[in-house]
């Protein structure tokens, strides 16, 4: 029997969810991917989470979200289920699932009104976590493996040949760590994974402070990889260098370490930021560009000005290396 439809009352995800009433909200589809799908009611929202990913991780990632040294950096989980990880529950087709509070996302339209300074102090704060003091053992974070996942859907999907050639030598120039193929050379601290302005909420709804959402990659890492995009975006010329400069000038000023070293004596940051920002930035780009090129043959469509912006970078990447 088929899934049903995203936005149906009996979609997967929706199992996370109490029983409504006859007057009841009907659920709401906030996301659906091939590795996710998010549904909304009311004030709560659930995740079903791709059916292969590592339920024991997951688990572990959703008890740090839910501890006291994340609170006010990450959004709190809810209970999901009866089991021995009781927030994570399992929608009817076998998918984990977790349960959130709604939040306000970040508004797409609205591109003057993204929280910089607000995602700079977030990750400042998640970095200097205390790593000692969370539910263990912490797994890796995932963020480079997803490089080597967008790469293989490219490969497996694009239809734009030259594109796909400036995106392939770009990820040549990367070292193994940023491909996920070898251990970084940093693994000390808290890390979000997949940090991009999707990933902020405001809670409690709507105008609550600045949350992170979305823990499937959080682990230990280079704390440099979560502001590789932001500087990704920077090089390609999609973000505005005074935006740009209001995140990392929050970052330092909140105390992150991801400029300098691990202890307290390295935080005075260099003022150059590309030494660390460097090779996850030029990873970051191969991603996006990779996603990118698989989205436009998904959509039968070539690759679109953003799209052929960031395969520009990718073919300087390629140049300058």
């Amino acid at each position: 029997m088929d899934t049903p439809p995203a936005g149906h009352p009996q979609h997967p995800a929706a199992s996370a969810f109490p029983a409504p009433g006859a007057a009841g909200p009907p659920p709401v589809v906030l996301a659906r991917r091939a590795d996710a799908t998010v549904v909304r009611i009311g004030g709560t929202v659930a995740k079903a989470h791709a059916a292969d990913c590592d339920r024991a991780a997951l688990g572990i990632r959703l008890r740090v979200a839910a501890h006291p040294l994340l609170r006010g950096i990450l959004l709190a989980p809810l209970p999901a289920g009866d089991g021995p990880e009781p927030l994570l529950g399992t929608c009817p087709d076998g998918r984990p699932v977790s349960r959130w509070p709604h939040g306000t996302p970040v508004d797409p339209g609205d591109p003057a009104a993204a929280p910089w300074e607000a995602a700079g102090e977030l990750l400042a704060r998640l970095h200097t976590v205390p790593v000692a003091g969370l539910p263990g053992p912490l797994p890796p974070m995932r963020g480079p493996a997803g490089v080597a996942r967008a790469l293989a859907a490219m490969r497996r999907e694009a239809r734009s040949p030259a594109a796909v050639r400036a995106v392939e030598a770009a990820a040549a120039t990367l070292p193994g760590w940023a491909r996920g193929e070898e251990p970084p050379p940093r693994a000390d601290a808290l890390c979000h994974g997949d940090l991009h302005l999707g990933q902020f909420v405001r809670h409690p709804a709507p105008r609550g402070a600045w949350r992170l959402i979305d823990v499937d990659d959080l682990g230990l890492g280079d704390p440099a990889w979560d502001l590789a995009r932001p500087a990704a975006w920077f090089a390609a010329g999609l973000l505005a260098p005074a935006d740009f400069g209001r995140f990392l000038d929050a970052y330092r000023g909140a105390g992150g370490t991801a400029l300098s070293g691990p202890g307290a004596e390295d935080r005075a940051a260099p003022a150059d930021p590309w030494p660390r920002l460097d090779a996850p930035a030029r990873a970051l780009t191969v991603q996006t560009a990779a996603r990118a090129l698989a989205r436009a043959a998904a959509e039968g469509r070539g690759p679109d000005e953003v799209d052929r912006a960031l395969v520009d970078a990718c073919s300087r990447i390629a140049q300058t290396r």
